[in-house]
C-alpha cells in the first residue's frame, strides 16, 4: 500500500484511538467557509495522482490530493471537462476538497452537480478503515450511494482518499451573449421561458452595475452545444432580447471564458465587500421564484435558482425567513472582514428541523463514531 496512504491511515487511527480531532486540508482555499476551524490540520495534499483515466469511457480515477488544476488540464488535452465547472477560490485546491465542498459553477442548473458525477469513492472513516464504495460505471449501486453521500460533506464523515468521476467532451461550440436593459424580473422571466424551449443554454448570469454611468442592468448568458443549435439559439435569443427593448451583443470568446471562470472563483468586481461589515449570503431557491425585495446588491445565476447577495449578519433571520417563504435556504457563504466569528454565531447555514437533524447525527454516528471529525464545521459543537 502507497506509503501517504498509510500515513492518513494512521493519523486517523492515533486520533481515535487518543480522543483527537483531525481537520482535514488540502489547499486549503476554502478555508473560508463554515463554522470554526478546529482540530489538527491533517493535510492531504501528499496522497496525489491520476489513478488511470479512460477518455473513451468518460471516466477517471484521481487521488485526494491531486491538484484540481492538473485534473482539468489532462482531461483538455484529450477533449474532454468537468462539466459542473468546480470553482477554485484560489490556486491549490485539490480533487478531494472540490468532492468534500460539493460546490458547481456556472452550469449547474443545466448540467447536474458535483454529486451527479461522482461514480465511486474510497474514503477513510472515523475508525481508521479505509472502505470502497460505488465503481468507475453509472450502473453499478446496489444499496445505499454513499459515495456521493461524501460530496458535500465538507470532511465531516470521512477523508475522501480516490474518487472516480465520470466527464464529458467539451461542446463543439461555445457562444456568451451579453444583454443590456433587463431588469432582474424580465431577466428571469426571458431566462425561464427559453428554459422550456429547445435552446441550448448552458449558463446565465444577471447583476445590475451600480458603477456605470448610468446605472445598467446587465444579464449573460451562454450556450453550447452542437454548431448549428448554437448559431440559431443565437438568432432567435437576440430576437426575444430586442423585442424587450435590450441592447445585445455577442461577446469575445476569450474575454467570455474569463469571465464564466471568474464568476465560478468569485473573482468578479461584484464579488469584492462593499464594505468590511457585510457578509455575503448564498440563496439557493427554486428557479421560478420571484424577485426578492431586499435593499441588497444581487448577482443571480443559475437560472434565478442562485442568488447571491451583501448584507450584515444581524440580517440573517429576515434572510433566511424570506428564502423559505419561496421553497428556500440561505447561507451565510463568506463572513464579514470586520467581525468573522461575531456573524458567524449568527448561523452559517439554515437550521435542520427535526429530522434532518436526527439523520444527519445518525450519519455521523456511523462514520465517525469517535468524532474524530467533529470539527464543528457544519454546525457548531
Amino acid at each position: 500500500m502507497d506509503a501517504e496512504l498509510n500515513f492518513l491511515i494512521d493519523a486517523v487511527r492515533a486520533a481515535a484511538g487518543q480522543g483527537r480531532t483531525l481537520r482535514l486540508r488540502g489547499g486549503g482555499t476554502k478555508d473560508f467557509w463554515g463554522h470554526s476551524l478546529t482540530g489538527e490540520v491533517l493535510d492531504t495534499r501528499g496522497y496525489r495522482g491520476i489513478v488511470s483515466y479512460e477518455p473513451s469511457e468518460l471516466v477517471v480515477t484521481v487521488r485526494c490530493g491531486t491538484p484540481l488544476a492538473e485534473l482539468e488540464s489532462a482531461l483538455a488535452e484529450k477533449g474532454q471537462c468537468l462539466a459542473f465547472e468546480p470553482p477554485h477560490f484560489g490556486e491549490g485546491a485539490t480533487v478531494g476538497g472540490m468532492v468534500a465542498a460539493g460546490l458547481s459553477g456556472p452550469a449547474r442548473a443545466t448540467v447536474g452537480a458535483v454529486r451527479d458525477y461522482v461514480l465511486g469513492a474510497r474514503f477513510i472513516n472515523g475508525l481508521g478503515e479505509h472502505l470502497t464504495f460505488g465503481g468507475q460505471v453509472m450502473k453499478n449501486v446496489a444499496g445505499y450511494d454513499v459515495s456521493r453521500l461524501m460530496a458535500g460533506s465538507w470532511g465531516t464523515l470521512g477523508l475522501i482518499t480516490e474518487v472516480s468521476l465520470k466527464v464529458l467532451p467539451v461542446a463543439p461550440a461555445e457562444a456568451s451573449l451579453m444583454i443590456v436593459g433587463l431588469a432582474q424580473g424580465p431577466a428571469l422571466d426571458l431566462l425561464h421561458r427559453w428554459g422550456g424551449q429547445p435552446l441550448p443554454l448552458n449558463a446565465s448570469a444577471w447583476v445590475r452595475d451600480t458603477m456605470a454611468q448610468p446605472v445598467a442592468d446587465y444579464l449573460f448568458v451562454r450556450l453550447r452545444g452542437a454548431v448549428a443549435a448554437v448559431q440559431s439559439a443565437k438568432v432567435k435569443m437576440s430576437a426575444d432580447a430586442l423585442a424587450l427593448g435590450a441592447q445585445v451583443q455577442q461577446m469575445d470568446k476569450a474575454e467570455a471564458v474569463q469571465d464564466w471562470r471568474a464568476s465560478a472563483d468569485q473573482s468578479l468586481a461584484f464579488f469584492e465587500a462593499p464594505s468590511p461589515d457585510v457578509c455575503l449570503w448564498r440563496l439557493s431557491l427554486p428557479q421560478t421564484a420571484p424577485v426578492l425585495d431586499l435593499p441588497y446588491p444581487f448577482y443571480t445565476e443559475w437560472q434565478g435558482a442562485q442568488r447571491w447577495l451583501w448584507a450584515p449578519s444581524s440580517a440573517a433571520v429576515a434572510l433566511r425567513e424570506l428564502a423559505q417563504s419561496v421553497g428556500g435556504h440561505a447561507t451565510l457563504f463568506r463572513a464579514s472582514a470586520a467581525h468573522a466569528s461575531l456573524d458567524k454565531a449568527a448561523g452559517v447555514s439554515t437550521p435542520l428541523d427535526a429530522v434532518q437533524q436526527r439523520i444527519q447525527q445518525q450519519l455521523q454516528q456511523q462514520f465517525d463514531p469517535k468524532g474524530v471529525f467533529a470539527t464543528g464545521r457544519l454546525q457548531p459543537i
